[in-house]
């Protein structure tokens, strides 16, 4: 399988709708659209993961690597991960809670959420 990414806007949010396998071989893309953003100038990103089927050690890393962008040029980085909690909830939800890094990271269910400046994320 293939990986997808579709960028849209939604207020002050750059909107990045991954969908496919986040691996070794597709994990630069999504580095690539998120460098993108900042260098258009995009302080906000919510990066919708719910598309993803897999995620291996190389989505984590970029993952983690997107957020460590953002935050040095004083952005924002938001997850939209469908859940019903860790074991439940999507693959890459999983996959970051086994790794004990899901902590790091702003999770939200959905766009709406994720694009609300007051809107609380999923507990960890």
């Amino acid at each position: 399988m293939s990986l997808s990414v579709l960028t849209e806007q939604r207020g002050d949010w750059a909107v990045l709708r991954v969908e496919g396998e986040l691996d070794l071989v597709t994990a630069p893309t999504v580095r690539q659209h998120v460098h993108d953003a900042v260098a258009d100038g995009r302080k906000n990103v919510v990066l919708d993961l719910g598309g993803v089927q897999f995620c291996d050690s190389s989505g984590v890393g970029v993952l983690i690597a997107s957020r460590r962008l953002m935050r040095s040029c004083a952005g924002r980085l938001r997850l939209i991960l469908p859940a019903k909690g860790a074991e439940d909830g999507s693959h890459v939800n999983r996959v970051l809670a086994a790794l004990g890094v899901r902590r790091l990271f702003d999770c939200f269910p959905d766009l709406d959420a994720a694009a609300d400046d007051t809107a609380q994320p999923l507990p960890a």
